[in-house]
């Protein structure tokens, strides 16, 4: 059948809530500045009380993506788990809001919907707290098979790799896919999530994931080398497509002997880094959705990188579908 949807994503249902603050916050708060931390429900009232106030939207890796695909005028839906509290709703109609298909049931018990309280310092350095809440809990009657048959691509956020329920969602979510003949996506999320998941990962990567998205850290650490060459060797022989971000030297698209290099797209002042990745993967998906060779593909997710961290927040504020058509016309 024709896939009715353009990308599924599946990851963490989280409701991020981003403020600028000073250095003096971070150090009055004992916080590691530019990580990523996980927090405690305890720990996350405490520091959304004390921070000023900023914007609150839904988030998540692959929900970010799932908007920047949506912003392209792709056909995109989502699944992830939220409580039937006020976050959970929040988080439902902001996606609904923006053109993204929602319609995983809130949980009636269990841990509260996952936040991720961030902070953003003049340097455009963000800080992240996060508390997971009930979207860790996701499990496999959470996916919907036929909504992922649907999809011409499944996006799987590493992040959600954690509990084993998830990693049975993920993995059934993943054998629908395969089973419907789409393609199959894996984003590295971070480098301490390869570190933790690198031997399950590889074996993933050989059985159900066709195409890989990490910075080029991500890469090489999930394969153990050194240089950007060998990672993008290793992947080449376990997945169709790698694409590779580099930071301002744009992205790196591996494929089988190929290797394309895309420039990052011209920007004049860095603000707030968040959704850079994951903005980029929603051009390449909205791209590969349409048929554009890997280099538009690439071009399209350099494109809503630079756009994404040029302003706070990651929901696109630049018309990208006028973006997509100009590109790809």
């Amino acid at each position: 059948m024709e896939p009715t949807i353009d990308v599924v994503g599946v990851g963490n249902a989280i409701v991020d809530v981003l403020a600028s603050v000073d250095d003096s916050f971070i150090l009055e708060h004992g916080l590691t500045k530019g990580s990523m931390t996980l927090i405690d429900a305890e720990r996350a009232a405490v520091l959304h009380a004390a921070m000023p106030p900023g914007i609150v939207a839904s988030g998540g890796s692959a929900a970010n993506t799932m908007v920047g695909v949506a912003a392209f005028g792709g056909r995109a839906a989502y699944i992830g788990k939220v409580r039937d509290d006020d976050l959970g709703e929040v988080f439902r109609r902001d996606l609904r809001a923006v053109g993204v298909a929602f319609d995983v049931p809130g949980a009636t018990d269990g841990p509260s919907t996952a936040r991720c309280l961030i902070q953003v310092t003049a340097d455009a350095q963000r800080t992240l707290n996060t508390f997971l809440g009930v979207s860790a809990h996701l499990g496999p009657d959470s996916v919907d098979a036929d909504l992922v048959a649907s999809a011409a691509h499944l996006y799987c956020e590493g992040y959600l790799w954690d509990r084993d329920e998830a990693k049975a969602a993920i993995r059934y979510a993943m054998d629908a896919a395969r089973l419907a003949r789409r393609t199959v996506s894996l984003t590295l999320s971070d480098s301490f999530c390869v570190e933790r998941h690198r031997a399950e990962w590889l074996d993933l990567l050989t059985d159900r994931v066709d195409v890989v998205f990490g910075n080029a850290h991500e890469l090489c650490s999930l394969y153990g080398v050194e240089t950007l060459d060998r990672a993008a060797d290793a992947a080449s022989e376990q997945v169709d497509l790698a694409f590779v971000t580099l930071g301002a030297r744009g992205s790196l698209v591996v494929a089988g002997s190929d290797r394309i290099r895309v420039e990052a797209d011209e920007l004049h002042a860095v603000v707030d880094t968040t959704g850079a990745g994951d903005l980029y993967a929603s051009g390449v998906l909205y791209g590969l959705s349409q048929g554009a060779s890997l280099a538009e593909a690439a071009r399209l997710g350099s494109i809503a990188a630079a756009e994404i961290i040029s302003h706070m927040g990651a929901r696109p504020e630049a018309d990208l579908v006028a973006v997509a058509r100009s590109l790809l016309a």
